[in-house]
């Protein structure tokens, strides 16, 4: 089994891809790190190697943990297996 994706912990609402070129349609594997899981689902759209996965729905104006930490807010609703960047997330800072 190859891994798609990591995941800090099972309460972060993201994945970080790891591979090249993973397509809208791609049935993908994550390794979540702290449990020592893993977790598998379709990929909604092309992803970047380096760029989140959500592992998640989202709503507008929820709140996106990554390695336990909070990374913004929604600005657009993400379903699960979609890219999340910042076309659809916001710093909360500015």
């Amino acid at each position: 089994m190859s891994i798609d994706f990591i995941v800090h912990e099972a309460a972060d609402g993201v994945g970080v891809v790891v591979v090249e070129g993973l397509k809208a349609g791609t049935d993908c594997t994550g390794w979540i790190m702290q449990e020592d899981k893993t977790i598998s689902f379709k990929i909604l759209s092309d992803i970047p190697i380096g760029h989140k996965v959500a592992m998640k729905d989202f709503a507008v104006g929820d709140t996106v943990f990554k390695y336990n930490t909070d990374i913004g807010k929604v600005v657009a609703p993400i379903k699960r297996g979609e890219h999340l960047h910042v076309h659809n997330v916001k710093t909360k800072r500015w």
